[in-house]
C-alpha cells in the first residue's frame, strides 16, 4: 500500500510542499497524492517528474484528483 499525501483543501504551493515532503520522508517506492483542484494536479505532477519520479496514473473523481507516482 502507497503512502497517502492528503493535500485536498490545500492551494498552492502547499500541495508541492507536501509531496515533496512525503517523496522525501517516505521510503517507499510510489506514493498516492490526493488533490482537489487542476493546478494542484498539474504543479503536484511537475514536482514530482523533476525529482526524477514518474506519474503512473491520474484518477479523477468528481472534484478530486488521485495522482499515484512512482520512483523507478
Amino acid at each position: 500500500m502507497a503512502t497517502t499525501v492528503d493535500a485536498r483543501g490545500f492551494s498552492c504551493p502547499q500541495p508541492v510542499m507536501m509531496t515533496l515532503q512525503g517523496i522525501k520522508t517516505s521510503g517507499e517506492n510510489s506514493l498516492l497524492i490526493l488533490v482537489d483542484t487542476e493546478t494542484s494536479k498539474e504543479n503536484v505532477s511537475r514536482a514530482a517528474v523533476s525529482r526524477g519520479w514518474k506519474v503512473a496514473r491520474i484518477e479523477e473523481e468528481g472534484d478530486e484528483f488521485r495522482i499515484t507516482i512512482t520512483k523507478e
